[in-house]
């Protein structure tokens, strides 16, 4: 059964966070500021010096009488070592895993929670595309392997987040869905406000029942004047996304991918999804491969509107993952946003339809082959639905 659709809510503020050194700092220094509530959403967690950092910093503050829950993906925290868990069990830290992997679910062990989200106090959120990795932050290093963002902000959408989590606390405690409060929520989506200051909403998928991240990137693209800047580390993007990028791009809009370069962590991902270039580059979509690391932030501004979170926005993603974006609309915090895109243009490298047809025969055989093999693994996924 689909969830609530959010509204938007105003009267927030919002401050975008970029890369480890900076976002995880915040992060820390809110938790231990905390005096009643923490409470933790991750996919990725691996033990190391940045997963040291973040459970003192939960131990002290569950010490100090702070209601402490973390909710991580089973799949996502398998390198968190039992030693680290145990501390957190002996502080009194709630830790709860979604979908444990287990040989008799099948294909159902494919669903997983790619939420990252922390809230303090039901004041204070953090929403992105991080994960409690030395890639992403490593104490005492001023650089991080894997670039990424964060988005800290208060305000009343810091409720509608709290609901959100809190949704989803008790729905994989109790193995049913967990319904809110009677009357909350919308019936369908809201339209973007033409135009605000300090306006937030809350976008989510919820594996397959609901895709109110995708429904509200395509409609804002498809509504796009200007410019539409996307920024995701795996491009595997749905039709609709892709259709509607080409045709905004036709009609002279300012289209521009950033995508991760060479080095990934998931070469195969990156070569699959070279199999679009051609189509969009004839579209007039200008494409830019990073190439300082690692790109791994989820990103998205067209006009004035940004929405920035966990959703890769592919077709992976919607079927299988819990995710989590926000949806703002303010204009100093655009400008941020837009001045975080033109640092990222100027470090990557802008891919032509010259230069890519030119490409070499190795590379050609490996993005057909891996192209063909995420053709055919969509097409299995299709049937399966």
């Amino acid at each position: 059964m689909p969830g609530p659709v959010f509204p938007w809510r105003d009267g927030n503020q919002f401050e975008l966070l970029v890369d480890g050194p900076e976002f995880f700092p915040v992060m820390l220094a809110a938790i231990e500021r905390a005096e009643r509530q923490v409470d933790l959403e991750l996919y990725l967690v691996e033990a190391g010096a940045c997963a040291q950092a973040v459970v003192e910093a939960l131990e002290y503050a569950a010490s100090r009488g702070v209601r402490v829950r973390c909710l991580f993906d089973a799949y996502g925290a398998l390198a968190f070592a039992t030693a680290l868990r145990q501390r957190l069990h002996v502080a009194g830290v709630e830790l709860r895993l979604y979908n444990p992997l287990h040989w008799r679910r099948g294909l159902r062990n494919l669903y997983r929670d790619h939420r990252k989200l922390l809230l303090v106090d039901e004041q204070w959120a953090a929403v992105g595309g991080t994960g409690v990795t030395d890639e992403f932050w490593t104490p005492g290093h001023a650089t991080s392997e894997w670039h990424e963002v964060m988005v800290r902000m208060q305000g009343p959408v810091v409720l509608d987040w709290q609901l959100l989590f809190d949704r989803q606390w008790h729905a994989n405690h109790r193995r049913t869905a967990w319904r809110p409060p009677q009357g909350f929520g919308l019936s369908r989506l809201p339209r973007i406000p033409a135009q605000g200051q300090g306006l937030g909403r809350v976008a989510y998928a919820d594996a397959r029942q609901h895709r109110d991240i995708l429904r509200a990137l395509v409609r804002a693209v498809s509504g796009g004047q200007q410019r539409i800047w996307l920024a995701t580390p795996y491009f595997l993007p749905t039709w609709s996304v892709r259709r509607s990028l080409r045709r905004a791009a036709q009609r002279g809009v300012d289209v521009r991918l950033l995508l991760t370069g060479p080095r990934t962590d998931h070469p195969s991902v990156r070569y699959a999804g070279h199999r679009y270039y051609p189509r969009l580059l004839r579209a007039g979509v200008r494409i830019f491969e990073y190439q300082p690391c690692f790109l791994h932030l989820k990103m998205a501004v067209v006009d004035d509107w940004v929405s920035i979170g966990s959703c890769n926005f592919d077709h992976w993603n919607l079927r299988f993952n819990l995710e989590a974006n926000l949806e703002a609309l303010d204009r100093p915090f655009t400008e941020t946003v837009v001045a975080s895109f033109q640092r990222d243009f100027a470090l990557s490298e802008e891919v032509d339809l010259d230069h890519w047809k030119a490409r070499p025969l190795w590379r050609r055989v490996q993005q057909r082959l891996w192209g063909w093999l995420d053709r055919l693994v969509v097409i299995l996924l299709d049937r399966r639905n």
